[in-house]
């Protein structure tokens, strides 16, 4: 390449070109920009089969937004630090821009990469992640770190004034006369081993143009009705933005923005908060990605079924509700937030499988698959042994969950369709129905449809009793 300086911008969990600080930085330099992606084992971004096939479709559609604009996108294989030193020799680069990754994998990589460039002389300047406020900057009036949501939520409203606006796309991106040699993103191999994902290309479009478009066609229509509507599996009422965001196709700080003074706003804002919160606690106890916040958890007594854990995994557990939850999660990557209760609860409460193993699935299979909302704080609340948890005696009935949230069926129907001419009355406990109503909707309990594989009443005391037997376990003298 010609004797002439460079900025590189590292992409990482922010895979877009608009309201992207670092890009924004590099390009107040005036120096031609190289913006490259690593793949790298050591910064797992992606856990499961559903994230890389997102995280492919996702660098494509960023490498086609930095071709209208001049650029291009430069892809290499890590360890990341070898690479990034390496990039910068080839072009004269002496600065490396990019944004935090707030998860202890990415946080360790960031800290080799700054290492191993310090000692060639490059400098490495890093912009927040996508977050609204650091991990450490919301503390209580003590100084210490929240573990209840409602507090969280109160600092970080009154601090609301504090937020950045978005910065807007840049017009064009200066770039080098001569291109250092790339890979291929096919190269990377994020393409999912088994061929699963036709469910996922028909319900997504990975990418910033989709991801502005949901949240612009979110907040006009769905955000009114959000608060009322959002537990409902049966209707569209969530902002389906998660793996937007998890990627960084959006910013956190571009959809309160967008929200922010829109009717109904306060309800979703408050689940961009939850994010925020769960990012909070996974930087104060990065342990908590496979350990209890509450350590009393340790001895809990969970009863490990290999037979158990895979009719969950497949949908066949004989309870319509998780079911549906389970199959619409393998379909398509991505399952409706109540339904995520209802499964985990099902679980943990009345399989007595461990979080981590349900925690693990989900990692595999949600294309947006975030280790803080997945680990740290969903599966640990749901399993009572998290910051800020519902009680473990709160154990979810999915016949009345699915009477409450889908009480036409609509949702059960689409997802088990083995059980869609069930009425309403039965959908939700079909070993329940009349013989002859089974019979005139062709369904065979334990053939067309498996029997449910608990007593709901009997798993609520089995649970009880488990937690019970793990307090003694806890009190009991050394």
């Amino acid at each position: 390449m010609p004797p002439q300086r460079f900025t590189i911008v590292w992409f990482r969990r922010d895979l877009r070109i608009s309201d992207h600080p670092a890009l924004h930085s590099a390009l107040a330099t005036g120096w031609p920009v190289l913006p490259v992606f690593i793949g790298s084992p050591e910064e797992p971004f992606t856990p499961g089969a559903a994230s890389r096939w997102w995280l492919q479709a996702s660098l494509r559609r960023l490498d086609e937004s930095l071709r209208a604009k001049g650029s291009r996108l430069i892809v290499r294989r890590g360890p990341a630090a070898k690479a990034l030193a390496d990039l910068a020799h080839e072009c004269g680069a002496r600065q490396v821009f990019c944004h935090r990754v707030d998860e202890p994998a990415a946080l360790r990589a960031e800290r080799r990469v700054e290492e191993e460039l310090r000692a060639h002389g490059i400098a490495l300047e890093k912009s927040p992640g996508n977050l609204l406020f650091e991990p450490g900057t919301l503390r209580t009036s003590a100084g210490g770190a929240f573990q209840v949501f409602t507090p969280f939520w109160r600092a970080l409203w009154n601090r609301r004034g504090e937020l950045r606006q978005p910065l807007a796309p840049p017009r064009a991106i200066p770039s080098p006369a001569t291109w250092p040699v790339s890979l291929d993103i096919r190269e990377l191999e994020l393409e999912p081993k088994i061929d699963w994902a036709a469910g996922l290309r028909a319900a997504w479009t990975p990418g910033e143009d989709t991801a502005r478009r949901q949240l612009r066609a979110f907040t006009r229509s769905a955000l009114p009705a959000y608060d009322a509507d959002r537990d409902r599996t049966d209707r569209d009422g969530t902002s389906r933005l998660s793996p937007h965001l998890h990627f960084g196709e959006i910013s956190a700080v571009q959809a309160w923005h967008a929200a922010l003074g829109q009717p109904g706003a306060e309800a979703w804002l408050r689940q961009l908060a939850w994010r925020e919160f769960a990012y909070h606690l996974l930087a104060e106890r990065p342990q908590s990605l496979t350990e209890p916040l509450n350590a009393q958890f340790r001895d809990f007594p969970w009863r490990r079924n290999r037979n158990r854990l895979t009719a969950w995994q497949k949908g066949q557990t004989g309870y319509p509700m998780v079911d549906a939850g389970m199959r619409q999660l393998w379909a398509t990557g991505w399952m409706h937030n109540r339904a995520r209760l209802i499964v985990a609860s099902f679980l943990v409460k009345h399989l007595l499988l461990p979080w981590q193993d349900g925690a693990a699935w989900f990692l595999e299979t949600l294309v947006d698959a975030d280790l803080a909302n997945n680990n740290t704080m969903g599966w640990q609340w749901v399993a009572g042994c998290g910051a800020d948890a519902a009680p473990y005696f709160r154990v979810f009935n999915p016949v009345l969950q699915g009477e409450k949230f889908d009480p036409n069926g609509s949702y059960v129907r689409r997802w088990v369709p083995e059980l869609a001419k069930l009425p309403a009355q039965w959908i939700h406990q079909p070993w329940n129905a009349p013989p002859q109503l089974l019979a005139e909707a062709s369904v065979r309990l334990g053939e067309t449809y498996p029997r449910p594989l608990v007593d709901h009443a009997q798993a609520r005391q089995a649970a009880l009793a488990a937690y019970e037997e793990m307090k003694r376990a806890r009190s009991a003298p050394l």
